[in-house]
């Protein structure tokens, strides 16, 4: 654990959001693969990825995926709401949530708040 890597946001939404994508992640990626969650920062922001292994998206289908309804893949349980609540609530939190789309692969989900100066409470921490 990195305790340099401190954020201040509503914890109930960031573990809301995060959740979510590691739901997405294990529910679209292929069996026996791998999942990774990263956290690191750059300049005044603290960046967590969620790397899946779903195959990659079709061209043009990555900002869709976070419109309400829409749901992707053969497996339609779910309502296609997560992602689209999911980015609300880091942008709820001053953040960002995109993806990117390795192709062939998967997609690593990205999200982007600004970075909690140390000293100034209160701060959630995220751990490695």
């Amino acid at each position: 654990m990195d305790p340099l890597l401190a954020v201040d946001v509503d914890r109930d939404l960031l573990l809301s959001a995060a959740g979510n994508l590691l739901q997405n992640a294990f529910k679209f990626s292929r069996p026996h693969s791998e999942i990774s969650v990263n956290a690191y920062a750059v300049a005044d922001r603290i960046l967590i990825d969620v790397e899946d292994q779903c195959g990659g998206l079709p061209s043009g289908d990555a900002e869709k995926m976070f419109l309400p309804f829409i749901q992707r893949g053969q497996n339609r349980s779910g309502l296609g709401l997560g992602l689209s609540i999911s980015r609300s609530s880091i942008e709820a939190n001053s953040g960002v949530l995109s993806v990117r789309d390795v192709p062939g692969i998967g997609c690593v989900f990205t999200i982007d708040l600004p970075r909690h100066a140390l000293g100034d409470e209160p701060a959630a921490v995220v751990e490695q």
